[in-house]
């Protein structure tokens, strides 16, 4: 039987995006905006995060999702954003800085430092698998973690809206 885990410093909150790569987004954009009508909110393009993406948000207010259709700068680069198609999972969190700190010290592999992502908040991501430092990744999936706005989630203490 495993040990019990410390007392986990943070929540997740709700899911804040997916993403989805292709080789070229026009077809991602066939499909998810134009075919099922998820309307276009914004553009993200980085050389060096190797990414040219279109924003679509689903759902209104505070508990709207990103869909960001992503397609690579250069398809021979990492990250390679269009392998495998569902590329990552965004999940907003209460409190990113603990959430890390915390995941670290339970030996998860995270991928760099907390940045701000293409949609202003502060990011960071946690690996697919561990390795020999960090034994434990996200079982596979490449998993972002989001600084959720103030007040964007009400909490049990909260009044009722």
């Amino acid at each position: 039987m495993s040990q019990p885990l410390p007392p986990r410093p943070f929540k997740v909150l709700g899911v804040q995006q997916v993403a989805i790569g292709g080789e070229d987004k026009s077809a991602l954009r066939a499909f998810w905006s134009d075919l099922l009508g998820i309307p276009g909110t914004g553009t993200y393009r980085s050389e060096r995060h190797n990414v040219d993406e279109d924003i679509l948000t689903l759902g209104e207010g505070r508990h709207a999702v990103e869909i960001d259709l992503m397609e690579p700068v250069d398809p021979d680069r990492s990250p390679r954003v269009h392998t495998p198609a569902l590329n990552h999972l965004g999940l907003w969190v209460d409190d990113l800085q603990a959430a890390v700190g915390w995941l670290k010290g339970q030996g998860v592999r995270v991928i760099g430092e907390i940045a701000p992502g293409a949609a202003g908040h502060d990011v960071c991501f946690v690996h697919p698998r561990g390795n020999e430092a960090f034994p434990l990744g996200a079982t596979g999936v490449l998993l972002e973690l989001v600084q959720a706005p103030a007040g964007l989630f009400s909490t049990p203490s909260d009044s009722a809206d």
